[in-house]
């Protein structure tokens, strides 16, 4: 009975974040800035497009960083 509950537990964390991430998505979409950041890296020739997002990288980084900081600290 404990395992069931755990696993429920589990499947309960895995759908949230799954619907986190979905959101975080839709709302990316709206942010005119990002992956047009300076530090970006884009190369266009041609036939050839080159695109590097390393300054949005960077900050979506800090900003995951800074949330799995905040849940860890009042877990």
């Amino acid at each position: 009975m404990d395992a069931m509950r755990d696993l429920a537990k589990i499947l309960i964390i895995v759908g949230a974040a799954l619907v986190a991430v979905g959101l975080a998505m839709l709302g990316i979409q709206k942010l005119p800035f990002l992956g047009k950041l300076p530090g970006d890296i884009l190369i266009k020739r041609e036939n050839f497009t080159f695109y590097f997002p390393l300054a949005t990288g960077i900050i979506i980084s800090i900003f995951i960083s800074l949330i799995l900081y905040l849940v860890g600290k009042f877990k």
